[in-house]
């Protein structure tokens, strides 16, 4: 027979109710004694809560998806701005995507499910399509054009060092990504930096240019280690987890706080759907970490996540 009985630690369900008053933190209070994917979404609010008021958390963020072509910028930029970021790692595509919004270049929106838009003829008309958003080919040509006329100081800096640079290049009025953690000194690692637009137009016209990839890993592994606490959230997964999650394993702290936003399934044994609860069996995750594990798309619940640390700080100040 087990030491406790089951049953002392099963409690009703919550059947919540919204009023017209109800507010954010109310609502998310509320979903903490739901059940799945609600109650997950409660508690990764209330976990990234703690890491913000945790004055010796270290706050690592992986973003990886299309979160910037689908309108997300201003949401990622505010996470930065509010102090709710410590260490962006990012993959190359949201960073080539910030750079053209800040250059004054737009993703559209569309409907999927029209039969009046094919690809055939989007590929005509020069007209590239993620899902229900779209970008035209211009876009990567202003790119170019900017990139172009760069004058970079050190061919052989790191990427990191690189995209500091880069951000302060940018219009000062802008919701860059790229611009604010240049400005508030938060460091941005990138280290797929090849796999994406913005570093093929670099390839092209700066064929001195030799990005050390290298340097990055070592000053993540040295960020990770001094790290009295150390918590993360990663958005999608793919190297930017890893990157993350690689260091804390090789640090002597493991992370105490952990969220992931993915969709993907852990089955396959691919890192994006592994779960939080694996990575503790790598020394990356503590054993005693408050975490969650959110099944969800992150263009839903990260905005609500944002939503909800804003409030709760206002009313807590």
């Amino acid at each position: 027979m087990p030491d406790k009985d089951f049953r002392e630690i099963l409690k009703k369900v919550n059947q919540f109710e919204i009023k017209q008053d109800t507010d954010i933190v109310e609502l998310i209070n509320s979903l903490k004694d739901t059940g799945f994917n609600a109650k997950k979404l409660a508690l990764a609010c209330e976990i990234y809560y703690e890491m913000i008021k945790d004055s010796d958390c270290v706050k690592f963020f992986g973003l990886a998806g299309a979160l910037v072509p689908v309108g997300m910028q201003k949401v990622i930029y505010d996470f930065i701005k509010e102090g709710y970021i410590d260490i962006l790692v990012s993959t190359g595509a949201n960073l080539t995507h910030d750079l053209a919004e800040a250059l004054g270049y737009h993703h559209l929106q569309g409907n999927f499910e029209s039969k009046e838009i094919d690809d055939k003829d989007l590929h005509r008309e020069e007209i590239n399509r993620i899902y229900d958003v779209y970008m035209p080919n211009k876009v990567y040509q202003g790119i170019e054009d900017f990139v172009s006329e760069l004058e970079i100081p050190d061919n052989q800096m790191s990427v990191s060092s690189f995209l500091r640079f880069l951000g302060n290049q940018l219009p000062k009025d802008s919701c860059s990504i790229l611009r604010i953690c240049s400005e508030m000194q938060i460091p941005i690692f990138c280290p797929a930096f090849t796999d994406s637009g913005l570093a093929l137009q670099l390839g092209f016209h700066h064929q001195k240019l030799n990005l050390n990839h290298f340097t990055d890993m070592l000053e993540m592994v040295n960020l990770a280690w001094d790290a009295k606490i150390a918590g993360v959230c990663i958005v999608g997964g793919g190297v930017p987890k890893n990157f993350i999650l690689q260091s804390l394993q090789f640090s002597p702290n493991s992370a105490k706080y952990a969220i992931q936003i993915t969709m993907d399934r852990p089955e396959p044994g691919g890192l994006s759907g592994a779960t939080l609860r694996e990575a503790i069996s790598w020394g990356k995750i503590n054993e005693t970490a408050r975490y969650s594990t959110l099944i969800s798309d992150a263009t839903i619940a990260l905005p609500i996540i944002l939503w909800f640390l804003k409030n709760k700080n206002k009313i807590k100040n």
